[in-house]
C-alpha cells in the first residue's frame, strides 16, 4: 500500500503535463480577488531533490524537465510553468523540483488556503519538515491531513470561500484507485458543483484506466481532457507510456493554451515515433459553434502526432 514514493519519478513527462496545467489554473484563479482553497488529495513530499539517490535512480527528469530546460521557443503554457520551477532554484541549476503543493503555495495570496492529504507514514513527516522550511506564512496557510484524501475530500467541500481547486493524482498502484477517483469526484460535485477538479491519470494498458476516463467523460459537466503519449507501450503492458489530465470546470483559457502546447510537448518529450497527443473537450466547454463540432466526435477534439525530431 505504501510502496509508492514520488521522488523516483519527480520531474518526468507526467509531472510536466500535470504541473503546467495546474499553474495555468492557479493563475486563472488569481485573476479574481475572491479567496479560494486548493485541496491536494495525494500531496507527497511537496518538493523533491533531483540530486538525491531516489530521484537519480531512474533519472526520469532527464526525459521530462531537462528536455524543456534545453528547448527553445516554448509555448506560453510551458514557459509559465518553468518560471515557477526556476523560482525554487534561484541559483539557476534545476536541482529541486516543486510538486503540486509547492506550486500552489507559490500562487496563493494571503487569504487563500491549502489543504494537503498524505497517508504515507514517512512521507507525511518529510512533507511536514519541508513545509517548516518554507516559513511561517506557508505554515499558517496550510493544513496537513494524515488521512485518506479520497475520504477526507468531502469533509472540506464546499470550501468556505465557495471557490476551490481539487488536485487528485493518486499513484494508481492499487486498482481500487480508479473507482475511488470516480466516487470522490461524484461526491465532490454533489457538494461543490462549481469547483475545479484536476485529475491526473496514467496511460497504461489496464482496463480500469480506460473505463475511468470514459466514465468521467460521461458526466454532465464541462471538462477538458489532455493526454500525452511519449512512447509505444512496452511488451507485456507494464510501464507508463504517457499520462493525461482531466479537468472538470476548467478555466475558459485552458483549451487555447493546450491547443498551442500539446503538439510542442509531444514533439519535445517524444521517446520514439509513437509519441502523440489528444485534446478532447465536452460539448458544453466552449462556444456553441465549437461545441457543435465536438459533439460529432465527443471523445477527440484534436489528435496530433509530432513530426520526426531533427
Amino acid at each position: 500500500m505504501f510502496s509508492y514514493r514520488h521522488a523516483f519519478h519527480a520531474g518526468n513527462h507526467a509531472d510536466v503535463l500535470k504541473h503546467a496545467i495546474l499553474v495555468h489554473i492557479l493563475d486563472y484563479y488569481n485573476r479574481k480577488d475572491t479567496p479560494y482553497w486548493v485541496i491536494d488529495t495525494h500531496a507527497g513530499a511537496g518538493i523533491y531533490d533531483l540530486t538525491s539517490e531516489w530521484a537519480a535512480k531512474n533519472g526520469e527528469f532527464v526525459d521530462g524537465l531537462d528536455r524543456l530546460l534545453a528547448a527553445e521557443s516554448l509555448p506560453p503554457l510551458v514557459e509559465r510553468y518553468l518560471l515557477d520551477v526556476q523560482h525554487f532554484n534561484p541559483d539557476g541549476v534545476a536541482n529541486f523540483y516543486p510538486g503540486s503543493p509547492w506550486l500552489a503555495l507559490r500562487a496563493l495570496r494571503d487569504a487563500d488556503r491549502l489543504h494537503l492529504f498524505e497517508m504515507h507514514p514517512t512521507e507525511i513527516d518529510v512533507l511536514r519538515d519541508n513545509l517548516a522550511e518554507q516559513g511561517e506564512r506557508a505554515i499558517e496557510q496550510t493544513t496537513l491531513h494524515q488521512a485518506d484524501g479520497f475520504r477526507g475530500l468531502k469533509g472540506l467541500l464546499p470550501p468556505l470561500p465557495r471557490r476551490g481547486i481539487v488536485i487528485m493524482d493518486p499513484s494508481y498502484e492499487d486498482k481500487a484507485d480508479y473507482r475511488s477517483v470516480l466516487q470522490s469526484i461524484k461526491d465532490g460535485l454533489s457538494r461543490f458543483a462549481t469547483g475545479c477538479y484536476a485529475i491526473w491519470y496514467p496511460l497504461v494498458q489496464r482496463r480500469e484506466a480506460h473505463e475511468m476516463v470514459r466514465s468521467l467523460e460521461n458526466m454532465d459537466v464541462k471538462w477538458i481532457d489532455a493526454a500525452l503519449t511519449v512512447r509505444k507501450p512496452v511488451e507485456g503492458g507494464l510501464g507508463l507510456h504517457g499520462s493525461g489530465m482531466f479537468v472538470i470546470n476548467p478555466p475558459w483559457t485552458l483549451h487555447k493554451a493546450l491547443d498551442e502546447a500539446m503538439p510542442w510537448l509531444a514533439k519535445t518529450l517524444a521517446q520514439d515515433d509513437r509519441a502523440s497527443f489528444t485534446l478532447a473537450l465536452s460539448p458544453s466547454a466552449e462556444a456553441p459553434a465549437v461545441a457543435k463540432r465536438v459533439k460529432k466526435d465527443r471523445h477527440i477534439k484534436r489528435v496530433g502526432k509530432p513530426a520526426a525530431k531533427d
